[in-house]
């Protein structure tokens, strides 16, 4: 296949996945599309960073690996699981930031599994970090197996976050701790016309990115799922401000950083642009959300 039978192709699944109300995507084929293709400047990062001190998204992106790993209490001695571990960058950064014994992650993207792991042995970290294809509700490891279990902007994908919520349970040891990074729907408005946007806006974000109907939690049942699953001591905070207006605000004054992205890819970047974002993002709340095993 040629370069130019490669884009072609390339464009048809992304004018399918983007504007084809009647199919969902497959996952895998959505992170495939996006590639390699982050806005993060210099590592390949895809969550949405932390903004509340980052001038730039690698800085924002590192510093939301650094806060979920703070919120588990990473340290020395950890056996620790990622489940929807991208290119790996978060797990570079575990690993020598709080230094557990091992990391072993589950993604169920190929290309991000294969890509991973070289960039995992090229920084020296093969020993420690061990990066597979498989399923974070079906997870190859024994029962109470880990200390940690971490799920960075991907639990809204499983089907279900429910199932996930039972399988970190399982392997994790009395007292473990489960930490999320994850976005649910934001709480209704006060008005009809304010309700009806977050609809609207939810609706168009569960369909691209193909997130199950039934992740679409409010923080009760967010909660309910979790105490259903066994687990404890649970915590949740919204970080939406620290999250979706800020990193807007940064992409919109750098349109150059999208110009790595397929033409049509850029499509919904040219027409969020002159969106009011607090109004584009009234849909969706970003939870940072912490859970423990009975000791």
């Amino acid at each position: 296949m040629t370069a130019g039978q490669r884009d072609l192709r390339r464009g048809a699944a992304a004018l399918e996945w983007l504007f084809n109300p009647f199919r969902s995507t497959p996952v895998p084929e959505i992170y495939d599309l996006i590639s390699t293709d982050a806005i993060s400047e210099n590592g390949l990062y895809l969550n949405l960073g932390d903004w509340r001190t980052a001038t730039s998204i690698d800085e924002a992106c590192t510093a939301l690996v650094h806060r979920l790993g703070a919120a588990a209490d990473l340290g020395p001695g950890d056996a620790v699981v990622d489940v929807g571990f991208g290119f790996g960058d978060q797990d570079i950064y575990w690993a020598r930031a709080f230094e557990p014994a091992r990391i072993t992650g589950f993604n169920i993207t190929r290309s991000q599994v294969e890509r991973a792991r070289e960039r995992v042995a090229a920084e020296g970290l093969a020993d420690r970090v061990d990066l597979r294809h498989g399923s974070a509700t079906a997870m190859p490891l024994p029962d109470a197996s880990a200390d940690k279990v971490l799920a960075l902007e991907c639990a809204f994908h499983f089907d279900t976050r429910a199932a996930f919520f039972r399988e970190a349970y399982r392997v994790l040891r009395p007292g473990g701790r489960l930490v999320l990074g994850d976005i649910i729907p934001a709480r209704p408005g006060p008005t009809r016309a304010r309700r009806a946007a977050q609809r609207a806006g939810w609706a168009l974000t569960s369909r691209i990115w193909n997130i199950p109907r039934a992740n679409a939690d409010t923080p009760e049942s967010y909660r309910a799922k979790l105490r259903g699953a066994g687990f404890t001591n649970i915590r949740m905070e919204s970080i939406r401000d620290d999250v979706f207006v800020p990193l807007h605000r940064y992409v919109t004054a750098r349109p150059e950083l999208m110009r790595r992205y397929h033409p049509l890819l850029r499509l919904p970047f040219h027409a969020a642009r002159y969106a009011d974002p607090a109004r584009l993002y009234s849909g969706l709340d970003y939870v940072l959300v912490s859970a423990e095993t009975p000791a």
